[in-house]
């Protein structure tokens, strides 16, 4: 019921503004999800969830405080508007708060990006499919145990008033499936795993396909030797390869180079990774895991290169940190309804090379292709970059045998331009990257 919720924001914001508050806006959202856990033959959990959270954020000059409330009878939104416009005479100024500008917002007709499905999956059907799924692991010779399988359905709804006209509502969908595998015995069990995520239930890859695969890569990880050390070429497998990517986007937060605190904040408009990268945001992909009509704080959202030929071409801000940086606005506030806005991307990805993976390693000599990356061993403010990883080894070219228990080490400025990446790229996160290869990290192993 759009039209009841977005009266409901406007009632808040108008109520604010009679208690004297300079701007306020208010955004809704309704989430709705069932899951189902299953494991070695038994049903293990079913979860159902409903969500009508509400947040209403007031401005007095340059103070500003959020409250939010699940609760939508009167009598409580009355208390709402009473607490947040109390709190906010009484917090410490911030001098980059505020909405965002008016010339920025977005207006409708908002594109129909195909978002929401309304197909009704049962908790029987998400039983089965997990079934489905576990089955499938426990069908590869090798497979000792299963570390559960799981699928899920839910829907959302997004909605959002601001004092200063802005007005905006769409809803979205998603649909999952993923299996766990464990092979081996004692000390030497291996685990991997597997899911499918989707907009729309019918994209779905298939239940069987996927607990198969997670117990084919299981398998394919037991009996790990140990790497050597020294410096060798890494190839990332695109599952790990889009972490790259996000510390990458760590770094283009301007909060982050606000505060000085990014390992990039003296690089805009130099290159940054080589003149083959180029990095897009696109927040308009019709079914995008990640796709938005408008930003966290209403401003219009568009696609855009962060990244071009290997030059970096914007940060990614909010309002705060646009007006900090005395910069526009980019459309990648992100929003919650207990907090001020964020800084996100949507569907963002490296562009895809010329090379097959297979031809992207072929003239590799010994190097290791990475599946499992451990731990968070990376320096936002220097770039230096440590992280424990599993895989295989290359030799002359073909992926050989199973390696584990190792470091890899680096900085992210050198491991940016040397940045090789492939055809493979499929969309299948939030973040995304092709197969990619990076020359002369340090491995630290047997």
């Amino acid at each position: 019921m759009p039209q009841r919720t977005l009266e409901t924001l406007h009632d808040l914001v108008n109520a604010a503004q009679k208690a004297g508050a300079d701007a306020a806006d208010a955004v809704a959202v309704d989430a709705r999800s069932r899951g189902v856990s299953w494991r070695n033959g038994q049903m293990e959990d079913v979860e159902g969830s409903e969500g009508e959270d509400i947040g209403l954020r007031v401005m007095f000059g340059q103070k500003q405080a959020m409250v939010s409330t699940s609760d939508r009878r009167p009598a409580n939104l009355k208390e709402l508007v009473e607490r947040t416009v109390a709190m906010a005479r009484a917090v410490p100024e911030d001098e980059y708060c505020g909405l965002a500008p008016k010339e920025a917002l977005a207006h409708g007709p908002f594109p129909d990006l195909d978002l929401y499905d309304d197909t009704d999956i049962s908790a029987d059907q998400l039983k089965e499919l997990a079934q489905i799924a576990e089955d499938a692991v426990y069908s590869v010779k090798g497979v000792t145990n299963s570390g559960g399988a799981g699928a899920s359905a839910g829907s959302y709804a997004i909605s959002l008033i601001t004092s200063h006209g802005f007005e905006g509502h769409y809803q979205g969908s998603s649909f999952s499936i993923s299996a766990t595998a464990v092979a081996g015995t004692g000390t030497a069990m291996e685990r991997d795993y597997d899911y499918t995520s989707k907009r729309h239930f019918a994209d779905m890859a298939n239940a069987a396909d996927i607990g198969k695969k997670a117990g084919d890569l299981a398998v394919g990880r037991l009996n790990p030797a140990k790497a050597k050390s020294g410096r060798m070429p890494l190839v990332f497998a695109p599952r790990v390869a889009n972490s790259l990517l996000g510390h990458f986007v760590g770094a283009i937060s301007g909060t982050a180079v606000a505060r000085g605190t990014s390992f990039l904040k003296d690089k805009m408009g130099k290159p940054v990774f080589n003149p083959a990268i180029t990095v897009t945001d696109d927040p308009l992909i019709k079914r995008g895991i990640s796709s938005k009509v408008f930003d966290g704080e209403g401003v219009a959202v568009s696609r855009q290169n962060l990244v071009e030929n290997g030059v970096l071409k914007s940060w990614i801000l909010n309002s705060a940190s646009a007006r900090q940086l005395g910069l526009a606005v980019t459309g990648h506030a992100s929003r919650g309804t207990s907090s001020a806005p964020g800084i996100s991307t949507t569907n963002l990805y490296i562009a895809p090379g010329d090379l097959s993976p297979s031809a992207l390693m072929a003239d590799i000599k010994e190097g290791i292709y990475i599946t499992d990356l451990i731990g968070m061993g990376v320096n936002g403010v220097t770039g230096d970059y440590s992280r424990g990883a599993a895989g295989f080894m290359i030799r002359d070219g073909v992926i050989a045998e199973a390696v584990s228990e190792f470091t890899i080490a680096g900085n992210l400025k050198e491991m940016f331009m040397e940045l090789q990446v492939s055809s493979d790229l499929v969309m299948q996160y939030g973040t995304n990257a092709p197969t990619s290869r990076i020359d002369g990290m340090m491995v630290a192993g047997a």
